[in-house]
């Protein structure tokens, strides 16, 4: 009873394949040099992708949701890949957008609502949890795989940068996606091992933790620990400062301030 119009519910969105095309065009005019301005082309590009990455984020956690027990996924829209469908469109599309143009920072988008009463096993609880970061985890991979391949020759320089920039942005995300700290998956992961009576007492804690962790980023020493480690994984794929420096300068066209400092060579 439980699967019947699972072919529906299980049908990738036009929503989404909307996405991805305009990640296709904008990555190919990124790539051929086609756009008249790479900034705006590296804008469009690197923005659909996120959106594409944090669509699978929250579709890896309902798709395991999915296989632990909670077949309530499919009815809520969770399997066709949709942002609309999602508990927060706002918080968990808009939100982590906003925060890509105005710092740069990947940041989680907290959105399905899994039916955690359904799920037998603290394993498949740790894994739910687990799925989301793991996605950013294999597309930083992805995205860096011609960095650590040795494999750049031939890559156009704006699509070099733009592949540097939406690195940095996965690693950000997983590394903050993973802090065991309460409305953030990290604390999913080791929640279901705690006792009972600490989870009972953190949990009115959640929202309150999650605007914790973006106010101690606004602390300089913070921050730059935070982005330190961030780079210092980069740096491990063999991505530079200067390519994600350049690649979210090339980003942000409408500032052209450092323009001079990453100037794109002429075709």
């Amino acid at each position: 009873m439980g699967h019947q119009g699972s072919r529906s519910e299980r049908q990738i969105s036009s929503v989404f394949l909307g996405v991805v095309a305009v990640m296709a065009v904008t990555g190919w005019a990124v790539w051929t040099g086609y756009a008249a301005s790479p900034g705006l082309a590296v804008f469009l590009f690197v923005t659909s992708a996120w959106i594409v990455s944090l669509c699978l984020h929250e579709y890896a956690h309902a798709r395991t949701a999915l296989h632990g027990g909670d077949i309530s996924v499919g009815s809520k829209g969770y399997l066709t890949l949709n942002p609309l469908k999602y508990t927060h469109p706002l918080l968990s599309i808009v939100l982590p957008v906003v925060f890509v143009i105005l710092g740069g920072l990947g940041l989680p988008g907290g959105a399905v609502y899994i039916e955690r009463g359904r799920i037998r096993g603290r394993w498949k609880h740790s894994l739910i949890s687990a799925a989301g970061p793991l996605v950013n985890v294999a597309f930083a991979v992805v995205c860096t795989a011609p960095f650590w391949l040795d494999a750049l020759d031939g890559v156009p320089v704006p699509f070099r940068m733009a592949l540097a920039f939406l690195a940095l942005l996965q690693v950000s995300a997983a590394i903050l996606n993973f802090l065991p700290v309460p409305g953030l998956d990290g604390y999913g992961v080791i929640e279901p091992w705690l006792p009972h009576r600490v989870r009972r007492e953190v949990e009115p804690l959640a929202p309150f933790a999650l605007i914790g962790v973006f106010a101690l980023l606004w602390i300089p020493s913070v921050n730059t620990f935070f982005f330190d480690t961030v780079s210092g994984v980069l740096s491990a794929l063999g991505v530079s400062d200067l390519d994600t420096y350049c690649g979210r300068d090339l980003y942000r066209f409408w500032n052209d301030a450092d323009g001079y400092f990453c100037a794109v060579p002429a075709e």
